[in-house]
């Protein structure tokens, strides 16, 4: 395979914190790199360095001549007052043939990305539908590599599902930033971490995510026993060091300067080490409430803005339960956690909790983050000292345990990741005991570790768990059962995730053709009619098939112009969409002149 981009040596800080430093890696025609790391690790910026957008402090980035390089970045940006077609136009235009071929481009590419509407204002869609017009900005273009950052993100679970599909067959390379472990399984065919942890600063595997994490565990148990090695050797050379040579000859000497380096180098696996083991301490504390029925909703219905998001809803929540909630961004599951909680009033119905019911509700809009305080009065609002299950804790400690350096403890909440302000959400929930914790979406912008932290503590909480999210792994793993909104007031439960996605994929129905709206069928002629000419009447007789064959061709026509082989291939599409607008135009007259014949049968005229 061709060599499409490489690093080498690629280094960058801010400030005295250093993101990353000696990076050497190359991407290859048509592979399929997954990049992950933790949080601060620098994958965001190293992508913003392989396309230009940001200087290395060291090293350089070669691309291979004329690439057609893309980039979806985590933040989608559209034109002032541009539409859907509009923005898919102007990207387009980088390609090199006329405006008629590029109409087409975008008609295909609409169909690809299910717009509906092209004439919608792109700074008016919705989160998901914002992102899948930026992944068509970036499709358009035809790039021969992709680099997407954290594409998943705003995307409810059909949104991920519709992306996974298309990443898996496409036919050009990419690099992906995600921490979606199920997408990283299933589209990747090479994955790389950013980490401290390995000696290079980076460990690249090619296979599948699984095969990536089985690699990692063989390396990180060498590297442990490295430094076993190590500790045991740079003790026999301190004892001879503490001895003292005799005569420094040239020998000795030498041997002090290799026990020297043997120091330095057990030092930095320590470190390494070190970074493997830091992982964010969540553990969230039940009440010891021993009542088992917790919560029940009887006959709950809610309307928004006159559309039913469920109807007659009954669910009874027991201790130990885990219901996961699933349902397209807009199906009313942040509107249903309101319910349960009592903010908001069901239109009719009624919520049951047991007296004295502990409910401890994390947000995904992070509005009850006040993000002009520093992260010490964030995490402990009141003094330098918190109580965790009746025991006292300095803030600074407890921040270690959400893995904040002490010298960030001064910062701002604004100055902080996204990532690092679900952690000090989850640090305040965790003081709070709780009957029913209800999570929405509480793996926004959390990395791979923290995400793994965060499900062993929630398998373990002996609570109610009510949870949110779109990482389908979470769900698998944690949830007991799943309540589906399925639209129109629609709601059912399923036992697994699997089960689930069986069901939408069987109740899917076929998308329409893109061919033009046929008319309505043209009923077979009658017995033969004196108005009509023996031709005519045969003609008109076998009008209907004639027809319906002429529309089959326009449909074909466009499946063949779909296909990513020839959507890249300039001179073929283009004699394809001749070939279509010929194929359209056929059905065309074929109608007029039924329409014709039909008018002189029943005129009479000859």
């Amino acid at each position: 395979m061709a060599l499409l981009l490489s690093c080498d040596g690629l280094s960058k800080a801010y400030g005295a914190r250093r993101l990353f430093s000696g990076i050497s890696l190359g991407v290859f025609e048509e592979e399929k790199v997954g990049l992950i790391g933790p949080n601060g690790s620098g994958k965001s910026t190293l992508l913003k360095i392989l396309v230009g957008e940001e200087p290395a402090d060291d090293g350089e980035v070669s691309v291979r001549r004329q690439l057609r390089l893309g980039y979806i970045p985590q933040e989608d940006v559209f034109p002032a007052g541009a539409t859907v077609e509009e923005v898919l136009l102007e990207a387009a235009r980088t390609l090199p043939m006329d405006e008629h071929e590029r109409y087409v481009q975008v008609d295909i590419m609409l169909g690809k990305m299910e717009f509906a509407q092209r004439e919608q204002v792109a700074s008016t869609l919705s989160g998901g539908w914002r992102k899948r017009l930026a992944i068509a900005r970036a499709l358009i273009q035809q790039p021969e590599l992709l680099l997407l950052d954290e594409p998943t993100n705003h995307l409810d679970i059909e949104g991920i599902l519709w992306l996974e599909k298309l990443l898996k067959s496409a036919p050009f390379g990419f690099v992906l930033v995600s921490h979606d472990r199920y997408l990283l399984e299933n589209v990747t065919t090479r994955v790389v971490e950013l980490s401290r942890t390995y000696p290079d600063g980076y460990f690249s595997i090619t296979g599948s995510y699984s095969d990536f994490l089985a690699k990692r565990e063989e390396f990180l148990s060498g590297q442990a026993g490295m430094q076993q090695a190590l500790t045991a050797k740079v003790r026999q050379e301190v004892e001879w060091l503490q001895r003292g040579a005799r005569a420094r000859t040239t020998k000795a000497k030498g041997r002090i300067e290799a026990a020297e380096r043997l120091i330095e180098e057990l030092d930095e696996t320590r470190e390494r080490n070190a970074q493997t083991r830091a992982a964010v301490q969540i553990d969230f504390t039940g009440t010891g409430r021993r009542t088992k029925k917790l919560m029940a909703v009887k006959g709950m219905s809610k309307n928004l803005g006159g559309r039913p998001l469920f109807r007659d809803l009954d669910l009874l929540l027991t201790s130990g339960m885990k219901l996961g909630l699933l349902g397209p961004n807009g199906s009313g599951k942040t509107t249903l956690l309101r319910l349960l909680t009592g903010d908001l009033q069901p239109d009719a119905g009624e919520v049951w909790t047991a007296e004295g019911l502990r409910v401890v509700f994390f947000e995904q809009t992070r509005a009850s983050l006040d993000k002009s305080v520093t992260l010490r009065r964030a995490l402990a609002p009141n003094s330098d000292t918190l109580d965790y299950r009746g025991q006292p804790i300095h803030v600074a400690g407890w921040a270690k345990k959400f893995l904040f350096d002490p010298d960030q403890l001064p910062l701002p909440v604004s100055e902080l990741s996204g990532g690092e302000q679900s952690r000090i959400l989850i640090a305040r929930l965790m003081l709070q005991p709780a009957d029913v914790l209800i999570l929405d979406e509480p793996t926004n912008d959390l990395d791979i570790p923290s995400l793994e932290v965060l499900e062993e503590s929630l398998s373990d909480f002996p609570g109610t768990l009510i949870l949110v999210t779109h990482d389908r792994y979470l769900l698998d793993r944690l949830c007991t059962e799943l309540l589906a909104l399925e639209g129109d007031g629609v709601v059912n439960t399923y036992a697994e995730f699997a089960q689930w996605e069986r069901t939408q994929q069987a109740e899917k129905p076929t998308p329409p053709r893109s061919a033009p709206a046929p008319k309505p069928a043209p009923a077979k002629a009658p017995a033969r009619a004196k108005a009509l000419t023996w031709k005519e009447e045969r003609e008109l007789e076998g009008m209907e098939e004639s027809i319906l064959a002429a529309e089959e061709a326009v449909a074909t026509l466009l499946q063949r112009m779909q296909d990513p082989s020839i959507a890249t291939d300039h001179l073929q599409l283009h004699a394809l969409s001749t070939e279509h607008h010929q194929a359209e135009e056929q059905v065309r007259q074929l109608y007029a002149r039924w329409e014709e014949l039909e008018a002189k049968r029943e005129s009479g005229a000859v």
